[in-house]
């Protein structure tokens, strides 16, 4: 879904920048903890549960598929509930959810889903057309409904159940993503009784109730997160009995525990560093899984931040205005310096908005409009653009004071202050100075729009709709008091008029050309250096797993899917048969019960309004 579930799911409304602090989550086996002290593995010997173990990096910021915008998030949705669609893991192409066919009339305006007869809420009900109608009306009626996955919704006129296996979707005008609804259905019946979308975080009530392969069975802010096998899953009962994550502050210490056997998988905060991977290659019963990443890595500029009804806020610099100087900062960042020494070869040179992974959408510059690396010619532009260095060899502004900008910066990645530095290098020879606000929770002085620049980045659906939609003029907030889906409040008519042409083109190569001229018209613009795509880095014991489903099949990741593939397929090393639905590259499982501890991010309710590229599906 967002992103970065578009990841998953970025104008799905209130975003969140990717909290700093995120760290690799484990579960260790036999551990004592506040909320548990008793070690565990005495109930895993007596009840024989088998509990798979999944290490994240990151907190949940709602467990309301209305408000959640954080990939754990989006992945948990994606885990408790049905989509209409799914897509296949094996190459990203939409396949039957909750609905089993869909059709369109043929000027494409009415969409009717066959909706599957054999899937049933946990609590026993049926799941129908009325659950997709009411979950669909209710984004488009509620403004606090429509928080994380408003955009898709956007274009519908009228969403009608004329039978409990038949829902109708009418469009006011043509969608492309009519395959590729990234929207989990909800049960009406449960849900209709919630009064205030907005603050309702679904996080009170246990077991809650869904149609997933998993039902969410305990959860605590900041804590953990606990979820069993629903048995009754349309697609087949998960292999595991229950799904856990835990929190390690210090991502090092968690790759200590899985040398130890206490952890069985670390996906770090969003990957394993370099140096932690090379640490755990050859280790005995462990392997690093280092697959091509569906993320960008970037650098978002401040264009100005503003809301709809064209009051401005924030503070970012004046100078940035000018999109010579945005390129001229760019072209004083060596992305090649970058891939070499601080991601160490497992990552790709950023170009595109979109990552090669996706090769319909991938885009590069042309030779002539590629801003490379070339610090003399940024030099230039910047004299050009009227910023000259005074005596003591600093560049000023037109209040003749000196440029320092600030870079907000997510503490505990280790990313961002490694790229920073290299920052304060290459512009400090420009005469420009940087100071790296890396904090816990960046939340609100972006939202304020309080900064200059901040390291950014999305996880990409295999329909970019949703990461596109972030940057259009109706993803501002309404007012400045408001949160809006913008990722940096980018407003450009140009750019909003390609991405209206992409939304309504069926043609698939017709529509990958719009959406490559929207990644040439942001790349002009300056406002969102793209430096890299990481690699997915992620480790796990292959003593704990038989086998489980990477996506895509060929190099692809565990962590962090479009679908519920890894964690539904797992099969447990100690399991006498196979699966059909697995492949050899694996994800880990460890036989102790237990409880997901999720970072202690700070303020749960602050911060999930936004995420990061690492952070959204």
């Amino acid at each position: 879904m967002g992103t970065n579930d578009q990841t998953r799911s970025l104008p799905r409304g209130l975003r969140l920048v990717a909290v700093a602090g995120a760290a690799a989550l484990t579960l260790t086996a036999g551990l004592a903890t506040p909320l548990d002290p008793a070690p565990r593995q005495a109930r895993a010997a007596d009840d024989g549960k088998k509990v798979l173990t999944v290490a994240v990096a990151q907190s949940v910021d709602s467990l309301s598929p209305f408000l959640a915008v954080r990939l754990l998030s989006t992945s948990i949705h994606r885990l408790m509930y049905e989509y209409l669609t799914n897509y296949d893991p094996k190459d990203n192409h939409a396949i039957p959810g909750l609905a089993t066919k869909w059709e369109s009339s043929p000027d494409k305006l009415t969409w009717t889903y066959t909706i599957r007869s054999n899937s049933t809420w946990s609590d026993g009900r049926q799941a129908t057309a009325e659950d997709a109608a009411w979950t669909f009306n209710k984004m488009m009626t509620d403004d606090g409904a429509a928080t994380a996955n408003g955009s898709y919704v956007g274009n519908f006129r009228k969403v009608t159940a004329p039978s409990p296996t038949k829902l109708v979707i009418e469009l006011k005008k043509p969608q492309a993503t009519m395959t590729a609804l990234d929207v989990p259905i909800v049960p009406k019946h449960v849900w209709e009784k919630v009064s205030d979308f907005s603050e309702f975080n679904n996080d009170k009530s246990f077991p809650i109730v869904g149609n997933g392969p998993f039902v969410l069975t305990g959860y605590k802010a900041d804590s953990y997160v606990r979820l069993k096998a629903n048995k009754s899953f349309w697609r087949g009962a998960p292999k595991f009995d229950e799904l856990v994550f835990r929190y390690y502050k210090d991502q090092d210490a968690a790759v200590s525990a899985l040398r130890k056997g206490e952890v069985s998988f670390v996906a770090g905060s969003p990957s394993l560093t370099p140096a932690q991977a090379a640490s755990l290659e050859g280790a005995e019963n462990i392997k690093v899984n280092d697959a091509p990443g569906r993320r960008f890595y970037a650098l978002a500029t401040n264009p100005g931040a503003k809301a709809k009804n064209g009051k401005k806020f924030g503070d970012g610099h004046p100078s940035l205005l000018d999109q010579r100087v945005r390129n001229a900062l760019f072209m004083a960042v060596d992305r090649k310096a970058i891939i070499d020494k601080v991601f160490q070869g497992h990552a790709v040179e950023g170009e595109g908005y979109i990552p090669p992974r996706f090769s319909q959408y991938f885009w590069k510059p042309t030779a002539s409009q590629k801003l490379a690396y070339d610090p003399a010619e940024a030099a230039r532009l910047l004299d050009q653009a009227g910023y000259k260095k005074n005596g003591d060899g600093k560049r000023v502004g037109k209040d003749g004071k000196p440029i320092t900008y600030r870079v907000l910066c997510h503490a505990t990645d280790p990313n961002d202050k490694a790229v920073g530095k290299y920052l304060q290098e290459w512009w400090g020879d420009l005469g420009i100075g940087v100071r790296l606000n890396c904090l816990d929770n960046v939340t609100d002085p972006w939202l304020a729009g309080k900064y200059d620049l901040a390291f950014d980045g999305w996880s990409v659906n295999p329909d970019p709709d949703f990461v596109l939609s972030i940057h259009t003029c109706g993803a501002l907030p309404a007012t400045p008091e408001d949160t809006g889906a913008t990722d940096n409040f980018i407003c450009d008519k140009t750019y909003d008029e390609l991405y209206a042409r992409q939304l309504a083109e069926y043609d698939p190569a017709k529509r990958a050309d719009i959406v490559k001229q929207m990644e040439s018209r942001l790349y002009d613009l300056g406002y969102m250096n793209v430096m890299a795509y990481p690699n997915a880095v992620e480790a796990y014991r292959t003593d704990q797993i038989k086998s489980i489903t990477t996506m895509p099949a060929k190099a692809g990741n565990i962590y962090g899917q479009d679908g519920y593939w890894s964690w539904w397929s797992a099969v447990p090393a100690d399991s006498g048969g196979s699966s059909d639905n697995a492949s050899s590259t694996g994800v880990v499982v460890g036989v102790v019960a237990g409880v997901v501890i999720l970072g202690g991010l700070g303020a749960f309710a602050a911060m999930r309004r936004r995420a990061t590229a690492e952070d959204r599906e």
